[in-house]
Order: structure tokens, then sequence, then C-alpha cells
């Protein structure tokens, strides 16, 4: 199983657990509620998301047919060959596992700590809707990644590096020209860009803590991916750049705080209306 899908299937674990611990954490911190409440519509962000998540799991099941045999990108320019010269690990497979690691640990940490944040200073719920929209922005990004990927046809740097007659012998020889943009670059920073900007929209006490460990652990992976001799240093800092921008553009632009809500309140002697949002 490639990286991306495990990459995929722990994003869908940390869901799941990030749903079924929201209730909870959030009634611990009813009484603290105070967070805006963000736009958002169930059925259109659900669809995206499973579109999105479809595109991106769908091709990687399909990579054997899709992706070409030769590479269209095979030499790199001076840059990406000094970077790797300085930053590739004699043991390059422990780099590679680390990244996985990581990769896999991102989005359990990222929501885990939007729960732990939502729990704290938002409304009971609030971590049911921070999951899906922290799901939907980092299944955009990797559906960019994904035909990026099948359109650029580069050559990752292990493949470049062996003779012309072993390169169709690789463990995976279908990833061979797969290498821009890295995947796990993207993937470790949308999922730090999302929770973030989510956090910082709704105002959450732990909005700080939440930028520094997902954006930490998303520098370390994709400097573990040049260790490891799978992309180069262009691939990352694309993958961290477009990565960041799907993942915090999604929720900023499309789901920013709802300005004013007007609704029913009960008041001595009968009903009135209350008005709360963002002013």
């Amino acid at each position: 199983m490639s990286a991306r899908r495990v990459s995929a299937a722990a994003c869908a674990s940390a869901l799941a657990l990030a749903l079924a611990g929201a209730p909870a954490a959030a009634a611990e911190g009813a009484s603290a509620a105070s967070a805006p409440e963000l736009r958002y519509s169930f059925g259109l962000d659900a669809t995206v998301t499973g579109v999105a998540l479809a595109w991106w799991l769908g091709s990687e099941l399909a990579r054997g047919e899709l992706a070409p045999a030769t590479c269209r990108w095979c030499d790199p320019p001076g840059f990406d060959a000094s970077v790797r010269d300085h930053l590739r690990w004699q043991n390059t497979g422990a780099a590679d596992t680390a990244s996985y690691v990581l990769a896999v640990a991102q989005p359990m940490l990222m929501f885990g700590l939007d729960v732990v944040a939502a729990g704290a200073d938002a409304k009971p719920g609030a971590a049911w809707v921070d999951a899906l929209l922290i799901s939907e922005a980092t299944s955009v990004a990797m559906a960019v990644n994904q035909v990026v990927k099948f359109i650029a046809v580069r050559e990752r740097p292990f493949v470049h590096a062996l003779p012309e007659a072993d390169k169709p012998f690789t463990a995976h020889p279908s990833d061979n020209n797969l290498s821009f943009y890295s995947a796990h670059t993207s993937l470790t920073f949308a999922l730090a860009a999302s929770t973030g900007t989510i956090a910082s929209m709704r105002r959450y006490r732990l909005a700080p803590w939440i930028w520094t460990a997902g954006m930490a652990v998303a520098a370390v992976t994709g400097y573990l991916r040049i260790a490891a001799d799978r992309h180069y240093a262009s691939d990352v800092v694309t993958g961290a750049v477009v990565g960041s921008l799907v993942g915090g553009a999604v929720p900023y632009v499309f789901h920013g705080p709802r300005r004013v809500v007007v609704a029913p309140a009960a008041a001595m002697g009968g009903l009135t209306l209350m008005v709360h949002g963002v002013f």
C-alpha cells in the first residue's frame, strides 16, 4: 500500500475519531462556548469532500494505468541536484519510514487538538463541523496534487540515479515518475493550515499551539522526503506552498464566521430577539 493510500486511511480514521469524541469534548466546554459559528452546508461540503476523496483514492488505485511509464520531466536543475546531495541520508529507508509515520500521525494530531480546543471554547457539535471542513480542505488539496502529478510526470531522484536498465525494476514502477509535487508534504501542510485557519476563525485559545504543532510536523515531513531521496527540494517547497494555500483558503473563503445571527430568546414576560455575531 502506498504512502498516499495510508495517509488517506489515516485521515478517514482520524475523522471518525474526531466525530466520535466531539460531543463529549464539546459538552465539557459548553459553559465557556464563545467561538463564532462558521458558515457551512453539510450536504454540499460532504459532497465536495467525498468527490475529492474518491478522485484521490481512485487515481491511486488506478495509478498503474494512469501513470506514464517514462518521465516527461527527467533532469533536475542544479539547485535540486545540489540540495539532494546535501540533504540525502545514507539510510534513505529510515527517512522514508519516518516520513510515513509523520504523514499518518498528522491527521490524528490535528483532529485531536481541534477536538480539545472546541471542547474548551465552542458550542456542542462544533468539533463535528470542524472535522468536516478540515477534511474537505485537505481532500481538495490532495485531489489537486494528484492532477498535477499525472501532468508533470517528473522522475523521482532515486530513480533518476539508477541505470536506465534498472528503472523498470523498482519496488513500485508506476510511482517512478510522480515526483512533482510531494503528496506527503502537501497533505501535512494542508492539514496544518486548514486546522489552524479554522481554530483562528473560531478564536480557540489553542490556535497558536495548533499552528505551531501542525507546521512543525509538516516541515519535518517535507525535509524527510528529501532525505529519503523520494523528492527534490522543489517538489517539497511546492507541496508546502500549495498545501498551505488550499488548506487555508478553502475554510477562509467558503466558511468564514457568520456575521450576524438573530434568534428568539426567552425573556421575562415573553420572548425577545437576540442578536449576536462577529462585529
